[in-house]
């Protein structure tokens, strides 16, 4: 594993803005006094932002854990059970679907 670029928050305004001009390639982990304070994570495709901004969203956030305390795992439909009760047949999954998921992991 990569070891994560650090940096300190006292020296943190120039060193993030070469962040930024050069483009963010990998994840920092800001520090303050030496304890880790946040990290700068890029974002590697469109879809992330749009991932990240509804994951942190407060309403979202409430609404998955609702759900969660209403339907603790093991306790829904199986998928496959819905597929058959509406005659779903499972789709093939695309070519590059599996490459990417697995990038981003």
């Amino acid at each position: 594993m990569k070891a994560l670029k650090k940096i300190d928050l006292a020296d943190a305004v120039s060193s993030l803005a070469r962040y930024a001009e050069r483009g963010l390639k990998e994840r920092v982990v800001v520090t303050r006094r030496g304890k880790p304070v946040f990290t700068l994570t890029p974002l590697e495709q469109d879809e992330a932002w749009e991932d990240y901004r509804v994951s942190t969203d407060p309403k979202f956030v409430a609404l998955m854990k609702r759900s969660e305390a209403l339907y603790p795992p093991g306790t829904g439909i199986p998928l496959e059970e819905i597929r058959r009760k509406h005659g779903i047949k499972a789709r093939a999954p695309r070519r590059g679907v599996r490459r990417a998921a697995r990038k981003a992991r």
